[in-house]
């Protein structure tokens, strides 16, 4: 099978702004190539111990960083990338009227599409997906890597195949911090994570100690990608993933709700999200572009939460609400 992959060049500061430009065309995992990365780690000279680096670590110091994103070649995805591509020259058009401030530059925002084949795309994104400390005690990583566990960790496996979550994106974390802080204080027996993709925040829940949870996501292939993971990671006794459209036509009344999705999503979902939750409960809600962070915040307060926090990672940020 062949598929296309849509890279854009930009700068740091660029990055946050295509991202969330994919993220508004629902496209909501993507693979970046930062070098900035490499030269931060390298600014830590005294912690990793190294005296040698080597060419090719110094060649990619130089690159500018790409964002891209991977689609399956069928004639609708590549009017898809049409699509994009206008999407991302109407971006640099308005950084260059100044809509953005003067003092902004996002880089080239050059875009290409690349037609590769299957395994090619598995072993590209898989490059960018190692083992991530996302808490003091909460650890990521691919199904593929190798992991040596300090006392107290808690460590999840996770295949995304397709769906979105490995844990590394900041609207993940900063969703996995809340829930660890807030299952911590014993408020969340039971769990609805609505939008799941690859089940990573249910079997958190699970692995942090909860006793049944919900995953819920529209999309088919989503669903089975979280199952998939639910047991690798041997939780399918507390975790159960079934198809729907956020939480429409579920039977479940929740301590805690858990939904990394898009603030427009948020706002569809705070008034529901109320009537399937237990007084005194917690409604986590990620996702969220801080300038649409006010937006968020009115639809959660106007369902009648209480907001206990708002927590920020970059351009984005986490609502936890208290029913």
């Amino acid at each position: 099978m062949k598929y296309i992959e849509f890279k854009v060049h930009a700068s740091r500061q660029g990055i946050e702004q295509v991202t969330a430009l994919f993220l508004t065309k629902g496209i909501d995992q993507v693979s970046i190539r930062d070098p900035e990365d490499i030269s931060d780690i390298m600014e830590e000279k005294q912690e990793y111990e190294w005296d040698y680096v080597n060419d090719e670590l110094k060649e990619e110091l130089e690159r500018e960083p790409e964002i891209s994103a991977y689609f399956e070649d069928t004639p609708e995805n590549r009017e898809l990338v049409q699509q994009l591509k206008i999407a991302v020259m109407m971006l640099k058009s308005r950084e260059l009227e100044g809509i953005y401030g003067w003092d902004v530059d996002f880089g080239r925002l050059y875009a290409e599409d690349i037609l590769i084949d299957d395994e090619a795309w598995k072993d590209k994104w898989k490059e960018n997906f190692k083992p991530v400390r996302i808490t003091e005690h909460l650890v990521v990583k691919p199904t593929w890597e190798d992991y040596e566990a300090s006392d107290g960790d808690k460590v999840i496996e996770i295949d995304p195949g397709m769906a979105f979550g490995t844990g590394t994106h900041e609207t993940t974390s900063l969703c996995l911090r809340l829930m660890e802080k807030y299952i911590g204080n014993a408020e969340a027996g039971k769990v609805l994570d609505v939008g799941c993709g690859s089940g990573i925040l249910s079997i958190a829940a699970a692995v942090m100690g909860c006793e049944q949870v919900l995953a819920v996501d529209i999309d088919e292939d989503a669903v089975r990608t979280a199952e998939e993971n639910i047991r690798i990671n041997g939780v399918a006794d507390t975790v159960q993933a079934v198809q729907g459209d956020l939480i429409k036509g579920i039977d479940f009344k929740a301590d805690m709700i858990v939904a990394n999705l898009m603030a427009e999503l948020v706002v569809m979902l705070s008034e529901s999200a109320m009537a399937h939750m237990k007084k005194g409960g917690i409604f986590i809600s990620s996702g969220i572009l801080t300038e649409k962070r006010d937006m968020a915040v009115e639809a959660i307060k106007k369902a009648g939460f209480k907001i206990e926090e708002v927590v920020e990672d970059g351009e984005w940020c986490a609502v936890a609400a208290r029913a």
